[in-house]
């Protein structure tokens, strides 16, 4: 009994445990972080350069490695600078014409990172633009980009309502599981104090239920993030290589949250198992047969 106990006991404490940093991660921001600093840097370069007169633009490209022969250097130069040098300055161009911050997401809002960007920081201090803007859950055709052919608007409008759903899966099975988890973690700490077996071994299934639903949440908001890098076109939505992203600590407590849940399952289901079956009560009933006891 002592052995049930225990376990029963940890598996309440880790399903406590994994509420806490699902709770944590469901009301925090640090889901995702983006850096741009870097980038900023390049561009407010690339920009003085091309305001410099005597600016003169040589890709690192078109050195050679050795003396080529006599006759081919001249015309393989040319042919490099203007297939090189035209593309890469197209390039930093388009990235340096949009405007790239250092931001967090979380599942209910997206920020500015705090410290990260004075121009930015001014800006919000002068009350022109918001920290924080809110993820919308619905659909609005007033974020598709506007004067660009019909059927990149057509990819962009159908790649948005992927990107809608992904994100609804998300927060909903995140939900699910914070209930399912809560639940399971009420009909446990019942069983416990009633030391009842079933109810025990039915608050191990609920967590192990729930791990599920975390689980699911998890992959799709990865696979939400990981989509929203690759959309089409990527002049809009792609990042630039000098641009850090990864995920943050929120994140981080949803899968810690996720690998108690699943230990927490395991130990209450199996807390049932190890009771003796002379530690079971068994009542006869008693068989009428023919009228008499």
């Amino acid at each position: 009994m002592a052995a049930i106990k225990i376990l029963t006991s940890a598996g309440l404490f880790l399903a406590f445990c994994a509420l806490v940093l699902l709770a944590m991660a469901i009301c925090t921001d640090f889901w995702y972080e983006t850096d741009a600093r870097r980038h900023r840097e390049r561009c407010k370069n690339y920009a003085n350069k091309r305001n410099d007169p005597g600016y003169i633009y040589i890709s690192n490209h078109n050195l050679p490695l050795q003396m080529p022969p006599k006759g081919y250097e001249r015309k393989a130069t040319e042919a490099r600078v203007k297939r090189h040098a035209p593309a890469s300055a197209t390039a930093m161009e388009s990235h340096c014409s949009r405007q790239f911050n250092s931001t967090i997401s979380g599942l209910w809002r997206k920020c500015h990172r705090e410290g990260f960007d004075l121009e930015t920081e001014d800006l919000i201090y002068k009350g022109l633009i918001q920290r924080c803007t809110p993820v919308k859950y619905h659909y609005t055709s007033s974020i598709l980009p506007r004067n660009l052919p019909v059927n990149i608007t057509k990819t962009i409008r159908q790649d948005e309502w992927h990107a809608l759903h992904l994100r609804r899966m998300t927060a909903g099975f995140v939900g699910m599981a914070v209930s399912i988890i809560l639940f399971g973690w009420i009909i446990g700490v019942l069983g416990c104090c009633q030391q009842h077996d079933l109810m025990q071994y039915v608050a191990g299934l609920l967590f192990l239920m729930g791990g599920t639903c975390c689980i699911i949440s998890l992959c799709t908001c990865v696979a939400g993030i990981n989509f929203e890098l690759s959309r089409y076109p990527r002049y809009l939505y792609g990042l630039p290589e000098d641009i850090s992203h990864g995920y943050g600590w929120s994140m981080f407590c949803a899968w810690g949250g996720l690998g108690l849940t699943l230990l927490a399952g395991f130990l209450c289901t199996l807390a049932p198992s190890l009771s003796s079956p002379l530690a079971r009560t068994t009542v006869h009933k008693s068989r009428h047969e023919n009228g008499t006891v």
